[in-house]
Parts: C-alpha cells; sequence; structure tokens
C-alpha cells in the first residue's frame, strides 16, 4: 500500500469514512456518465421509501460501461478494501456496482448501516467497504452522501442526531469511502439538478453479495474479464472449497469449451492442506 493508500486508511479506521482526492481523472468519470446516460434516461424512478422515489438506481455497471473496471480494479481502493477485510476472509467479492441519481426534490434517506443487510455478529469485523465515485459534484443541498463520524464505533446507536451529520464536498475523479458499519444515508436534493454517483462496494468474500454477480455477469460476459476481475465477481473459489462447480474453481466455466465430467479438487487454506496431510501419513504409518 503506498503512503497515501495508508494515510486514508487510518482515517477510514478512525472516523469510519474517508476520501481519497483525485484518485482518478475527471475525464474518465465524464466518459462513464454519457456512457449511461441513456440508461438514466430510460430508468424508472425508484419504488419504496428507502430507495427513494425520487431517485433513479441501476446495476450491473461493468456491462453498461468500459471504463467502470477503471472504478472497480482501482489498485489503492483495493489495497484499502484488503486491509479492511482481509483479516475475515481468504478473499474479498464485489458487492455491487451501483448509478445513482438523486433528483430534486428527494428527501433524505433514512440513516443506515449496510453490514444490516447479514444478520451475523457485529462490532468485531467488518463485512463490506463501500466507495461512492462522484459523476456530479457532492454538496450539502444537492443530496450529498451524509455521514456519521465514528459510528462504526458504536454500532447499537441504529439513530443519531441530524445535526452532527457531516456531508464530505467532493467531486468526479474523488473517492469517498466508507465503511459498511458507518450510519449513513443519501441526503436530500433541495437544488433544481439531480446530483449523479456510482457506488462500488466489496465484500467478505464468504458473503452472499448485494448484486448477484453471477446472474448479473454470466459466464458469456466474464470470460471477456481480465481474470483479477472476473476473480472478484465470483469466479473464483473461496477457501476451503466454497463456491465450487462440481468441484473446482468456478473459472472454469470461463474456458471453452467447458469440460462435462470433471473431478473435484481441494481447495483447502493452508493450515487446513497441512491438518489434511497429517492425518492421511497417521493412517498410512497405521498401515505401514
Amino acid at each position: 500500500m503506498n503512503a497515501a493508500a495508508d494515510k486514508v486508511l487510518g482515517a477510514l479506521v478512525r472516523e469510519g469514512w474517508c476520501v481519497l482526492s483525485r484518485a482518478l481523472a475527471p475525464s474518465l468519470l465524464a466518459r462513464i456518465e454519457a456512457d449511461l446516460e441513456p440508461r438514466f434516461a430510460a430508468t424508472p424512478l425508484c419504488q419504496g421509501a428507502f430507495y427513494g422515489e425520487r431517485t433513479k438506481r441501476f446495476g450491473a455497471l461493468l456491462a453498461r460501461s468500459p471504463a467502470i473496471v477503471d472504478l472497480v480494479m482501482h489498485l489503492p481502493v483495493l489495497d484499502i478494501a484488503e486491509a479492511v477485510l482481509g483479516p475475515w476472509c481468504d478473499r474479498i467479492a464485489l458487492n455491487l456496482t451501483q448509478a445513482i441519481e438523486i433528483h430534486p426534490g428527494a428527501l433524505p434517506q433514512l440513516p443506515h448501516r449496510d453490514q444490516d443487510m447479514w444478520p451475523g455478529p457485529k462490532g468485531t469485523m467488518e463485512y463490506l467497504v463501500n466507495v461512492m465515485w462522484p459523476l456530479t459534484p457532492f454538496t450539502l443541498d444537492n443530496g450529498g452522501t451524509r455521514l456519521w463520524n465514528a459510528s462504526h464505533i458504536d454500532q447499537e446507536t441504529p439513530v443519531l442526531p441530524e445535526e452532527e451529520v457531516v456531508v464530505p464536498l467532493v467531486g468526479p475523479g474523488d473517492a469517498l469511502i466508507f465503511l459498511g458499519s458507518t450510519l449513513h444515508g443519501g441526503g436530500g436534493n433541495r437544488t433544481g439538478l439531480p446530483r449523479r454517483g456510482i457506488v462500488v462496494s466489496y465484500c467478505l468474500g464468504w458473503l452472499k453479495p448485494f448484486e448477484l454477480q453471477w446472474l448479473v455477469y454470466p459466464p458469456a460476459i466474464a470470460r471477456h474479464f481480465v481474470p483479477d476481475l472476473a476473480a472478484l465477481v465470483g469466479y473464483a473459489q473461496h477457501r476451503p472449497n466454497l463456491g465450487n462447480v462440481e468441484g473446482q474453481c468456478p473459472s472454469i466455466l470461463l474456458g471453452d469449451p467447458v469440460p462435462n465430467c470433471l473431478p473435484a479438487v481441494d481447495a483447502l487454506r493452508p493450515d487446513q492442506a497441512e491438518a489434511v496431510a497429517d492425518f492421511v501419513r497417521g493412517q498410512l504409518g497405521e498401515l505401514g
């Protein structure tokens, strides 16, 4: 991890959120926005108070703009996600890519912690890392992301006072990073223009992701991804043996042709492989 990413990681752990400024060229975000423009125009407003009835959302962004890969595979961001999530999993996974457009008149979103999608124990580990990439500048007035400092530390408090909220001023090219345990919500839009952004999030590799990556990116699409990206969207096993196809790494589905009959192959952590080897040696010793 480089010095800039290391400094950002320190802020993330301390406050529950941080900003990686000028992480990408604004021109790249402008190109992505142009690619997504037809989808923004065609997507209906959300239904339901949580998603926001004056908000548009759509996913599967890796299939909608080639440049999205630069967001998903941004190396300093991946380093930060690995540092936060790595202690709790064998590999991290892509949780979602989603474009969000908050329209004028939208109300603030209910404060929430994204980790609450999963009903596991909280407070002992992190479940995901979110990265918001603005397509337009985020401000207090146009629906910029609301965050509560250090709210990841006391996760038993479901709601904190609105007057304690922080709205980072970020723009195209900046990366707003926050933990899945951080209380946050989209802001209300009191301006006459929509606020657009893209959220990319990474989760523990053994979790069921928010966006079902294997359905969003079936083999016909994923075989065109570079191997590291294919693995991130789910075409990789999580040791031991989790997420296999016929006992093999699901990357086998990206080949041409795909074999009909395959042997199951162990995919174990080193400590597990050694334990199995010791067990086998013991049995062979008894037989000998």
